[in-house]
């Protein structure tokens, strides 16, 4: 990734507690639309009758899975779609991704310190002003991707980690018609 500075207008919204998929959803989608309440909300909705719910931590502090992002994507006419990582990321049509995100395993830290203990994390990747950037919670800014290509680049070498997970997140009339994917 490239130093070149973001646009002054990018949005970007730094750590806090285990709610980074609070952060990725609002970092993706560039402005401040869920809030942790609206993700509990929705986990309360996917698992009424739950007295643990599945969808989050157990303390209540975060940890969202999948199912809560992909829910929350859908009130603002999102959908999200698993990309299996045997297809060539060529055959992604970019112009048609609204964004990315990723699940990617990271480091436990107290302050300063590094645990030894990897957890996993969810980070938006999006276009803007024609380049792309990473808009991890966990960076102090957003880091510059580049172009398409670097944006392949960027992807291949995290899908390559293990358990990394790549989500793209398109309007429902794409998911419908498919035009994210290149035909065979």
């Amino acid at each position: 990734m490239s130093e070149t500075p973001p646009p002054t207008s990018l949005y970007h919204e730094r750590q806090h507690l285990e709610l980074c998929a609070v952060h990725a959803l609002n970092n993706l989608l560039q402005q401040r639309l869920f809030s942790k309440e609206e993700l509990d909300r929705l986990c309360g909705q996917l698992a009424p009758d739950s007295l643990l719910n599945p969808h989050r931590s157990l303390l209540g502090t975060g940890n969202y899975d999948v199912n809560i992002l992909m829910a929350a994507l859908l009130t603002r006419g999102f959908a999200a779609i698993w990309w299996d990582k045997r297809r060539s990321l060529t055959s992604l049509v970019l112009s048609r991704v609204h964004g990315l995100i990723l699940n990617i395993p990271s480091n436990v830290t107290l302050g300063f310190v590094s645990l030894p203990i990897r957890r996993k994390h969810w980070v938006a990747v999006r276009q803007v002003g024609g380049s792309y950037y990473n808009l991890d919670s966990k960076l102090k800014a957003p880091a510059h991707i580049g172009g398409e290509e670097d944006l392949r680049k960027f992807l291949q070498e995290q899908v390559a980690q293990e358990p990394c997970q790549l989500l793209l997140v398109v309007e429902r009339e794409v998911e419908e018609d498919g035009s994210w994917l290149l035909p065979l």
